[in-house]
Parts: structure tokens; sequence; C-alpha cells
């Protein structure tokens, strides 16, 4: 419990309250700040639950802004509470907004937009010109007690559904997007380049839309456990074998689509086409290396190649129905729980000295 949280008091009276904040790089302090106060369009939410992934760590190292520019939709100034992946309980909401009562177990999808350009107006507000993310460019972070954001921003999950669960809603709508991207059709054949917390969601959505035979490739001993845990049907080690080859004597003439979901450059890119049959698909959903290849294989192969980025409309409300119906079971996606004042050193700089050993962490304020 926080030292805020006294027995009796109204929290929505305002206060402080403990929040981690970014001062520079790898520079991330544990303090005491003002509570976020209610707007209009907003709810105020008591943080339970916010996952750590690989964008938090880059910002962590490498910070998005310097504190005196103010992103053009998130208006916030530094240094900026961190934590994009969380969830939490409606503690009060603006007399303007229905339907998220006090109480209600929400997850917030932190992507933002201005709404006004070409790509908002077309509906893929995940490409905005001004996109943004709460608690990586500003905003009400989920490292923190207690956040106030737009409550367009925030999904009510269904009964019976806990914050533990809701908090892992944004990871897996990362790989819901792609997989929707990719177009993947049941008893289709899948490979997945990488298995990392991204590559191991792919898997798990992967498996929610029934693919068919899916390969997994990845160097980590550890991660490629995880693999065979998380229901992959084949995983290899790149360093030991000829991931194409070996695709290939299983699924004749390559598989339906593969996914490249570890960053690793060139190397990963040639496996995820080379691994391909005619007129397959290709996804790439990691930020990594530069990357060198002649594209006459795209043509002579007809293989679609695209990316894919976040999330937009579609994808939370998916992820929360698949959920909620069974099909999809995030929970073993956690490997530890920690507090607010450990997310440092058992958070941020463990995941970056041991990377391989966690898929998620999750941070409870």
């Amino acid at each position: 419990m926080g030292r805020n949280q006294g027995k009796g008091r109204d929290r929505r009276s305002g206060g402080d309250m403990r929040a981690l904040r970014l001062h520079g790089a790898r520079d991330l302090r544990l303090d005491e700040v003002p509570e976020p106060r209610l707007a209009p369009g907003s709810v105020k939410i008591r943080v339970e639950w916010n996952g750590l992934c690989a964008s938090d760590l880059n910002n962590y190292l490498h910070p998005a802004m310097p504190d005196e520019y103010l992103h053009p939709v998130l208006r916030t100034h530094g240094p900026h509470v961190q934590g994009h992946e969380f969830s939490g309980r409606i503690v009060e909401a603006a007399s303007d907004v229905e339907g998220l009562p006090e109480g209600a177990v929400v997850v917030v999808e932190p992507l933002v937009f201005d709404g006004t350009c070409a790509a908002c107006r077309r509906g893929a507000y995940n490409l905005c010109e001004n996109f943004g993310f709460i608690g990586l460019m500003g905003g009400a972070g989920g490292l923190a007690e207690y956040a106030v954001v737009p409550a367009d921003r925030v999904h009510r999950m269904p009964e019976g559904i806990s914050p533990t669960v809701a908090a892992l809603v944004e990871p897996m709508a990362v790989a819901w997007h792609a997989v929707r991207r990719a177009g993947l059709v049941p008893g289709e054949s899948v490979l997945i380049v990488g298995a990392g917390p991204v590559g191991l969601e792919l898997l798990m959505v992967a498996r929610a839309w029934s693919a068919g035979h899916i390969t997994v490739s990845e160097i980590s001993e550890t991660r490629r456990r995880q693999a065979v845990d998380f229901g992959a049907d084949l995983v290899l080690d790149p360093t030991e074998v000829d991931v194409v080859s070996k695709v290939r004597a299983r699924a004749p003439g390559g598989v339906d689509m593969a996914f490249e979901a570890s960053g690793a450059g060139t190397p990963a890119l040639l496996t995820m086409i080379g691994s391909l049959r005619k007129g397959g698909r290709a996804v790439t959903v990691s930020q990594g290396r530069p990357v060198e290849f002649d594209p006459t294989v795209l043509m002579l192969a007809e293989i679609d190649l695209t990316g894919s980025f976040g999330y937009d409309g579609p994808d939370f409300p998916a992820v929360i129905e698949s959920i909620r119906i069974g099909n999809l079971s995030p929970k073993p996606l956690i490997t530890d729980r920690i507090s607010l004042e450990e997310a440092r050193e058992r958070g941020y700089e463990e995941l970056l000295a041991h990377g391989d050993r966690h898929v998620k962490i999750l941070v409870h304020p």
C-alpha cells in the first residue's frame, strides 16, 4: 500500500503520490509528485499493474524527447512518468463520461493521435503524423499510483478478468495487429523469427487464430524452451541448423506466412523471406539492425512484404473478447511481479542484463 493510501482518505481529493519519472538516460527516480487532476472527458485510475517492454528499455537508455519538448497531443513537459502497458480500477470519471463506473477494471490503450491527419481520417490512427504513447512521450504513465487519461483511451474489462491479465492486453494487441495484417487463415503454416516477448505473443495469437504448423527460430536456449512451452510445433536454433532448409523440408514449397520479430537485421529478414512459399506473406514487427536484400525475390515469387506498427481500432476489443471466451490466455507471459520501488533494479536493469530470462515483468505501484 502506498504511503498516501491511508485509511478513510478519499482518493478523489488529490494530494501527492509516488511516481517513477525519467530525468535522463538511465536516470529513473521514484519521486513524490502531485496526483493528476481530473479533466473533462477523462477518468482517474488507481494503477494496479504496469508491464515493461523493449520500448521502455529503449526510452530508458535513449529518452524520446527532452524535458522541455511538448508532444503536440500529450502536451506535458518532462520529467515524464514512465509506463504505457497498464491496468487499474476507476476512481473517478468526469461528468461527461459514461460507462466507466467507480471500481471498474480497465486497461489503457496508450497510443494517442491528432485525429486530423490523412492517416487518422482513414482510420489508421497508429500511423498518425503526430502519434505518441502515454508513458513514453508524456501524459500520465502507469508507473505511478494514479493516472488520469482520456476516457476514449480506456477499455473496460469484462467481469471475471483481473487487472493482472488486463495489463497484458496492450502487448497482445501488438501481436494481434500483426497477425491481422498478415491475414492468417485457419490451418495456415507460420514461421516466427525471434522468440522474445513479441515473438512469443505472436505465437499465442497465431494459435488463437487457429494457425496450422508453427515453427520458431531463436538463438537463445531459454527462449527456445519458452517457445516450446507456448505451443510451437518446431523450434530451431539458427546457429546450429539451416532454418530455411528445415522449414521447407517440413512445409514443401515453404510456409504460408512468416513474421520477423528479432530485430537481427539482414540474416533474420532473409530467413523470413526464404522460408515462404510463392505468394506467401511476410510481416516485420521489430526494430533493429539495418537490412540489405535484393527485392527481386519479392517480384519473382509474388511475396507480400509488409510492416506492422502498434495497433488500431479493432485490436484492443478483439484481444479482450478473445481473453473473455478463453481463446487467448496471456497470463503465462508473466515471469516476475515487483513493486514500484524495485522497478529500476529488478525491472529495467534486470531486463537489460538478463532479458532472455523474462517475458513480461509487471510492476505494482
